[in-house]
């Protein structure tokens, strides 16, 4: 690192962490007009606003945004270098254009790595007291879950079937636990209710039969007490869940319950390894658009910062735009996850390797 490098790389990170304070506070105050109505209405204190919403939402907001501030902070100070002849100084000083890139390079990954420790673990973790506010003192997002007829497997062997699930008190009607040997019923354990216990993280049976099949007869078993205490593989939010719960989770939290679902062939669950993938492409992001912004940047035009800052806009929006399609498409198509997550950054990293082989040296 010479003199040179520090210098770029101060003036990127300054102008990027800039950028990123200004844009929080334009998104709190959006976001607060968006919401003042219902925090009226629901007469929530104040204090109670910050901790829960809005702390957590300053780094929620950030880990969304950083790849376009990114590509705003460099696009700003290199467009400002270029309109003050430095570029083409530093140039004629002999140091070739791929030199120039490396403090930008080593810029882009300090920034990616910071990122990627927040959308993996960090946010998820501010997420928690975020998304329950949202969800039970606004009521912004519906419940997804499946209150009828609910069918799970919770191993290869083992099957969960419930009449009727109630959500608000994690209860259940008609439970039913059929265990099975080599695809054959063997045991069969019937209760008329059962209630998921926090403190234990078990479920607690009622009024049960227990019932044994075996070649040529049938037992039936039934306590006395005909409550039971039992440990499954199973919780209630694998069965009552909110449409944004998976911002809650953390990585290996969110590769848990990916598993747990596989194992329980529950097929809706892209939406889940979509979040996984995202959670690293979007600090992959960074440094591509910063490659891309320099690229636009670093030559000198009659437009100046102005036009630089136009074209760094809309290729932000086109890249936003790609995103959203890709991410649709992988939806509702039948293309795996990590193809469809992956092909804007694929295809803006391309566009980033042709810009830099034009830009100007």
């Amino acid at each position: 690192m010479k003199k040179l490098d520090w210098y770029i790389l101060g003036k990127f990170l300054r102008s990027f962490f800039f950028t990123a304070l200004l844009f929080t506070l334009v998104a709190m105050v959006i976001d607060y007009s968006d919401k003042v109505e219902d925090f009226h209405d629901n007469k929530i204190p104040m204090d109670l606003i910050i901790d829960m919403h809005y702390l957590p939402f300053i780094p929620y907001i950030n880990s969304l945004l950083w790849p376009l501030y990114a590509l705003i902070a460099v696009i700003f100070f290199t467009s400002r270098m270029a309109y003050n002849s430095e570029i083409i100084s530093i140039f004629n000083a002999g140091v070739s254009y791929y030199r120039f890139l490396m403090p930008y390079l080593i810029g882009a990954f300090f920034i990616a790595c910071i990122h990627l420790v927040m959308t993996h673990y960090l946010v998820p973790v501010g997420n928690k007291k975020r998304v329950d506010f949202e969800n039970f003192h606004l009521g912004k997002h519906s419940e997804k879950t499946k209150r009828n007829n609910i069918h799970l497997f919770l191993d290869d062997h083992t099957k969960v079937n419930i009449r009727y699930f109630n959500s608000s008190d994690t209860s259940a009607k008609d439970f039913r636990i059929e265990r099975f040997e080599e695809g054959v019923l063997r045991e069969m354990l019937l209760a008329q209710s059962a209630k998921y216990i926090d403190s234990t993280n078990q479920w607690r049976l009622r009024d049960y039969t227990v019932r044994v099949f075996d070649k040529q007869s049938e037992q039936i078993y039934r306590e006395e007490l005909d409550i039971l205490d039992t440990t499954l593989n199973l919780k209630p939010v694998d069965i009552f869940s909110f449409h944004n719960d998976k911002q809650k989770l953390t990585t290996p939290e969110l590769t848990a319950y990916i598993d747990r679902q596989v194992q329980r062939k529950k097929g809706n669950i892209k939406e889940f390894v979509l979040e996984k993938h995202r959670r690293t492409t979007e600090p992959v992001t960074v440094i591509i658009l910063t490659f891309i912004g320099v690229s636009i940047a670093s030559r000198k035009v009659r437009g100046g910062m102005g036009l630089h800052l136009a074209m760094g806009t809309l290729i932000g929006a086109l890249f936003i735009y790609v995103s959203r399609f890709s991410l649709m498409l992988t939806n509702s198509k039948n293309i795996p996850a990590n193809i469809g997550i992956w092909l804007p950054n694929i295809i803006f990293a391309l566009v980033a390797l042709w810009l830099v082989s034009r830009a100007q040296k």
